[in-house]
């Protein structure tokens, strides 16, 4: 397969052509973006420690 390498610099961009990224959360059961939370709670979020749930194997196949 042949792929581009995405580190060579003719697919880095310069800062005017970046375009923000804005991160939802789910809160109380819906989603909202980070951007609309206060101080206080874009801090926590952004204290939070993320976690990876592997997949585990039943014995009993």
């Amino acid at each position: 397969m042949n792929t581009p390498d995405m580190k060579s610099p003719k697919h880095l961009l310069e800062a005017q052509e970046r375009q923000p990224c804005e991160v939802w959360t789910r809160v109380m059961g819906y989603h909202r973006p980070v951007s609309h939370f206060n101080h206080g709670k874009q801090s926590e979020h952004y204290e939070r420690k993320h976690f990876i749930e592997y997949q585990t194997f039943s014995a009993s196949k």
